[in-house]
C-alpha cells in the first residue's frame, strides 16, 4: 500500500464511528447516515489533530443527544492521531427522515406489523389473567428484564390500556421519540417499551371504547420501530375483552401465557382467560402461579391464598385445548418483588438471588429457548398434483 492509498485521519474517524450505536434505534450512526461531516483541524502534528464531527439528530429535541455526544467524542478521541474532538449537532431534513423511515421499514415507508409477517422469527407472548391483582404486569416486566439480561432483544407492549403500569415497573419516564409518523420506543434495562401511560397526563384516566382500543394496539405494533426482536411480550388487561381479541387478530402467531394465584376463585377466572385460545386459534404456552406462598422465618411455607390453583388451571386448559399446558413456575410472595417493581428495577436485576427472582428467571429462560410456532409462517411448500 502506497502513502496515497492509506486511509486519511478523517476516514479512520468515520470507521471508528461505526462502533457508536444510536441509543434509540440500536444501529450504528454511520449506517443511519447521521454522520454529516468529519473535519480535521491543525494538521496531524506530533500532538495529534483536533477533529470536529457533525452529527444530524433525528429530531431537534432528541432526548438521547447527550449520550450520542459523549459516545461520538469517545470513539473519535480513541483514534490514533486525534488529540481532541468536538461534536456539532444538527437535525435531519424532512427528506433525510423520510429516507431513514424507509430504510428502517425495509424499503417502504408504509407501516406494517412486522411480527405478523410470514418471515418473522420473533416469539410473541401475550401475558393474560382472568382478573386483576394477580401480578401479571410484575411477571411481564421481570420476564422481559431477565431475557434482556441474557442478551436477547426484547420488547414490551403495555396493552393494559386502562390499568397501565409497565412504565413504572421498568423505570421508563419519557415518551417515545417521534420521527414524523414513526415512534422510537424508550429503552430501559435493555427492554424496548411502549405504553399509553407515556402519552396521558399523570392521574388522567383513559376512557375509550372498543374501536379506539384496537387502533391504539395496532399503532403500538405498526407505528413503533421495534427492530429485530427475539421476544415481544404484551401485558394484556384482565379478562377476555376487546384487547385480547385484537391481539389474536393482529398477531395470529402469538401464544398466551396465563398468570394466576393459587386461590380457587382466581384460578377459575384464569382458566377462562386461557380458554379464549379455543376461539382465537392461539396456543397456550403455559401457566405461571404467582403469590404461591410466604416463607416464614423458620423456613416453613404459609399458603396465604391456598394452594394448587396454578396446576388446576394448567390441567384444565390441557383438557380443553387437547395439548400440553405446563405449570412453568410458582413465584412465592416476596417483598423484594414488590419493592423492585415500585422502584423501576425488576427484582431479577436488583436482587437476582431473591426466591421470586430465581423462579422468574427460570421461566424467562424456558420461554426464550422455545421454538417459535408455525402459525402465520411461510413453509415454502408447493402443492403436488397426482
Amino acid at each position: 500500500m502506497t502513502s496515497d492509498d492509506r486511509p486519511t485521519l478523517a476516514d479512520r474517524v468515520r470507521s471508528a464511528l461505526a462502533s457508536v450505536i444510536d441509543p434509540e434505534i440500536r444501529r450504528p450512526v454511520t449506517e443511519l447516515d447521521m454522520v454529516r461531516s468529519v473535519e480535521v483541524h491543525d494538521g496531524e502534528g506530533p500532538d495529534g489533530a483536533r477533529v470536529t464531527v457533525g452529527i444530524d439528530l433525528t429530531i431537534a429535541g432528541c432526548p438521547m443527544k447527550s449520550t450520542l455526544v459523549r459516545e461520538v467524542t469517545a470513539a473519535t478521541e480513541a483514534v490514533d492521531g486525534v488529540a481532541s474532538a468536538d461534536v456539532e449537532l444538527g437535525v435531519m431534513s424532512p427528506e433525510q427522515r423520510a429516507a431513514l423511515r424507509s430504510r428502517l421499514r425495509g424499503g417502504t415507508g408504509d407501516p406494517v406489523i412486522p411480527f405478523s409477517q410470514p418471515g418473522s422469527l420473533t416469539k410473541v407472548y401475550a401475558v393474560a389473567s382472568g382478573k386483576g391483582g394477580v401480578g401479571k404486569s410484575s411477571v411481564t416486566a421481570n420476564l422481559a428484564a431477565a431475557m434482556a439480561a441474557d442478551g436477547l432483544s426484547v420488547g414490551v407492549v403495555d396493552a393494559d390500556i386502562y390499568g397501565f403500569s409497565i412504565p413504572r415497573m421498568l423505570g421508563v419516564d419519557r415518551q417515545p421519540t417521534r420521527v414524523d409518523s414513526m415512534l422510537l420506543p424508550p429503552v430501559e434495562h435493555g427492554v424496548k417499551v411502549v405504553s399509553i401511560g407515556m402519552f396521558v397526563p399523570e392521574g388522567q384516566p383513559v376512557v375509550w371504547r372498543g374501536p379506539m382500543l384496537h387502533r391504539a394496539l395496532e399503532q403500538f405494533l405498526a407505528d413503533v420501530f421495534w427492530g429485530d426482536l427475539d421476544v415481544l411480550l404484551l401485558d394484556l388487561p384482565p379478562g377476555t375483552g376487546d384487547i385480547a381479541i385484537s391481539v389474536a387478530q393482529l398477531l395470529p402467531g402469538s401464544e398466551i401465557l396465563v398468570v394466576t394465584t393459587p386461590q380457587a376463585a382466581a384460578a377459575e377466572v384464569a382458566e377462562r382467560a386461557g380458554s379464549i385460545a379455543t376461539q382465537t386459534n392461539q396456543g397456550v404456552v403455559g401457566v405461571v402461579e404467582n403469590m404461591s406462598w410466604l416463607t416464614q422465618p423458620d423456613g416453613s411455607r404459609l399458603e396465604v391464598f391456598g394452594s394448587g390453583g396454578g396446576q388446576r388451571v394448567a390441567d384444565r386448559l390441557a383438557d380443553t385445548l387437547g395439548a400440553d399446558v405446563p405449570l412453568l413456575g410458582q413465584v412465592p410472595l416476596d417483598v423484594a418483588v414488590r419493592a423492585a417493581g415500585d422502584d423501576g428495577t425488576p427484582v431479577v436485576l436488583s436482587d437476582p438471588d431473591a426466591p421470586g427472582a430465581q423462579v422468574l428467571r427460570d421461566v424467562a429462560r424456558g420461554l426464550a429457548t422455545r421454538s417459535r410456532g408455525l402459525a402465520g409462517m411461510r413453509l415454502n411448500l408447493s402443492p403436488v398434483s397426482r
